[in-house]
């Protein structure tokens, strides 16, 4: 598809996943033992035969830059189909940070001059989802909408959350329709159709709408400022998808979208939707297969290459180069990248970043079971890049542990199994 470049809105952190964020955006946060969050969209966009892609990035982009590369992942790296990274610059006019996702668009209006498509798909890249966006398309054409977007059924205790669409019922499909209104996030919604950030535009709408709402009138975001504006004066559609869609914004989320991934039936199956990845990123390529000892035990988990597993491993995701050591015992947990966690330690519902190391004896998160996100929210442990946790040291339920956390004075009582300070 030719006539359509993707703009992919790549550039923020949020505060919810706490030190999960600290060093990276959240599209390049790993996800599900080998991924990246933004290589689902990406690899949709390659499903979908688009191929010319802008990347807006901003917030702390190495990470992300370093794994998308050259584009070659996603085949994207040839005179005719391409990434490109699209971070803020300083021009002839003043410019600054992106000030929303209008606002990163406005400021790359001239990236989009240049490339003259017909269409622009403006993406957000940290969703987990597939999707065929041809099909957008064509509901888009068959309509002769100036805007489409994708909207799916969520509950309605979830709805306040989300832009919400409001359907024209005379002018109705099953794939979609007409949209007579717009809400951003309404304190007591009427509608469950939350949006997915999945706007399609015809490019000249497009460049008209930006430059008088953000350029004009200094309005930065499509949600809050535009969609709404945009209904009663152009023709908007809202595409209904029915599939699985992964919201991962605050770590009760991302935990659970991960371990969606695990059964004997999962919901999120990156193999048979053909997930790409970078597999030079970390040298993941280069790791060894698993080596399971004679005394690693392992349940319902995803282990990936590179791992070596001596101790008890249970409900959990191992990125590469993870190892457990003997007498270790891990449950429920997520732990990143070439982490290791010594002989006899326990880790119980955390999320471990890469290159941590948890000491002998160590005790790191809580032993009930979480069960409601709530619960999740509120007791799942988190342990930053490069955190070192020393032996016997214990890791309270809910503690988020970065480098820069005083960590020192937390130790186990053996007799008692209680946890001073």
């Amino acid at each position: 598809m030719r006539n359509v470049l993707a703009m992919v809105l790549a550039a923020g952190r949020v505060d919810e996943l706490s030190v999960l964020t600290m060093h990276r955006p959240k599209s390049a946060l790993p996800f599900g033992g080998l991924y990246r969050v933004i290589d689902f969209p990406l690899s949709n966009l390659m499903h979908s035969g688009i191929s010319r892609v802008g990347i807006l990035s901003q917030y702390r982009p190495f990470s992300l830059m370093n794994h998308i590369g050259d584009g070659s992942a996603w085949d994207m790296n040839s005179r005719h189909s391409y990434i490109h990274i699209l971070p803020p610059y300083k021009g002839h006019k003043p410019q600054d940070w992106y000030q929303g996702t209008a606002d990163a668009i406005h400021q790359n209006l001239d990236y989009i001059r240049r490339e003259k498509p017909e269409y622009v798909l403006i993406l957000s890249g940290d969703h987990v989802y597939q999707m065929d966006y041809a099909r957008l398309i064509e509901f888009h054409n068959a309509n002769n909408a100036d805007v489409s977007l994708a909207f799916k059924q969520m509950p309605m205790e979830q709805a306040s959350r989300f832009g919400l669409a409001h359907f024209d019922e005379n002018d109705l499909s099953i794939e979609g329709g007409r949209l007579i209104r717009y809400t951003e996030k309404p304190e007591n919604p009427v509608s469950n159709w939350a949006s997915l950030t999945i706007y399609l535009f015809k490019t000249d709408v497009l460049m008209d709408i930006v430059h008088d709402f953000v350029g004009q009138r200094h309005k930065t975001e499509f949600g809050r400022d535009i969609l709404p504006e945009i209904i009663n004066t152009h023709r908007v559609f809202g595409y209904r998808f029915n599939n699985f869609w992964g919201y991962t914004r605050t770590i009760s989320e991302y935990y659970q979208s991960n371990m969606n991934l695990l059964g004997d039936h999962p919901s999120i199956d990156p193999e048979q939707w053909r997930i790409r990845t970078n597999l030079a990123h970390r040298n993941i390529q280069d790791h060894l297969p698993a080596l399971f000892g004679s005394s690693g035990n392992v349940k319902n988990s995803l282990v990936y290459n590179g791992c070596r597993i001596y101790g008890h491993v249970e409900n959990c995701i191992l990125f590469p180069g993870v190892v457990i050591e003997k007498g270790a015992i891990i449950k429920d947990s997520i732990i990143f990248y070439d982490t290791t966690i010594k002989a006899g330690a326990t880790v119980h519902a955390s999320i471990i970043d890469t290159d941590v190391t948890v000491g002998e004896g160590a005790v790191v998160g809580s032993k009930a079971t979480l069960v409601t996100s709530q619960d999740l929210q509120k007791n799942l442990t988190l342990l930053g890049q490069d955190v070192d946790i020393k032996p016997n040291q214990c890791v309270l339920p809910g503690s988020h542990i970065s480098t820069e956390s005083d960590i020192d004075n937390y130790h186990i009582n053996k007799s008692s199994e209680g946890i001073k300070q």
